[in-house]
């Protein structure tokens, strides 16, 4: 009997958080497709993955805001390896400012990508998912729970993103689908348009976020951590 290769479709992972779980994922032994907005990226964020294992990953332009791109990207995972096991939600964006000098179309991104994205991830996934008794999980933010000042567009989508992921939990348990949110602190990310050096060896790695994934792929069937906060261990370094 052919042994089953599982596989999973990471929004947002052609680097970052989604392409260190896409690491893990794949030295796990687990088929990675990733999306990115640009296919070049994908491309070259897929490349870089397969010399982990040749044939292990794919990658696919895809706009979480976009039910119809989303649901594009299942059917090619299913086209190309017939089955879908895991989807973890990643994409994301940060707009930080004041309310006052928050423009409509910095809100209305944040929304649309953070939140609505995620909505979409599910509903373009949850038939193939149902079809693997697999598991959805959400990457959010402690940002989800801990309001701060210029977050008002961030803490609303990341808050809702909360909320949404808890409720698809109680809507999905008892279909055999698993849903988890992981909200992360502080990570060593190109989020926001940061550019990870050393100075970020204090903060939370990528691989560490997959190392988190594969430990949930891994619990019982019985055991569900539904909400996992993490944080650096020493903050600042310190």
């Amino acid at each position: 009997m052919a042994e089953i290769i599982k596989t999973a479709l990471i929004t947002g992972g052609s680097k970052g958080i989604g392409y260190g779980i896409a690491e893990v994922l794949i030295n796990d032994g687990i088929r990675v497709a990733i999306t990115s907005r640009s296919q070049e990226g994908a491309d070259e964020a897929a490349a870089s993955l397969n010399q982990i294992k040749a044939g292990f990953a794919l990658g696919f332009a895809a706009d979480v805001r976009d039910l119809a791109s989303q649901q594009q990207a299942v059917d090619a995972v299913l086209q190309e390896w017939g089955r879908l096991d895991y989807v973890i939600a990643n994409a994301g964006v940060g707009h930080f400012a004041p309310i006052q000098t928050l423009t409509p179309e910095q809100w209305q991104e944040t929304i649309d990508i953070n939140l609505t994205g995620v909505f979409n991830s599910i509903k373009a996934s949850l038939t193939a998912l149902k079809e693997t008794a697999g598991y959805f999980i959400t990457i959010s933010s402690l940002a989800g729970t801990n309001f701060f000042e210029n977050g008002t567009a961030y803490n609303a989508s990341k808050f809702g993103l909360v909320g949404f992921s808890q409720a698809l939990m109680l809507d999905l348990r008892s279909e055999g689908i698993k849903v988890t949110t992981i909200m992360p602190g502080s990570v060593a990310s190109y989020f926001n348009n940061h550019e990870p050096s050393e100075k970020d060896a204090w903060k939370i790695q990528p691989e560490d976020i997959g190392q988190i994934v594969v430990d949930l792929i891994h619990m019982p069937a019985r055991t569900l951590p539904s909400k996992i906060e993490v944080r650096p261990s020493r903050p600042g370094g310190k």
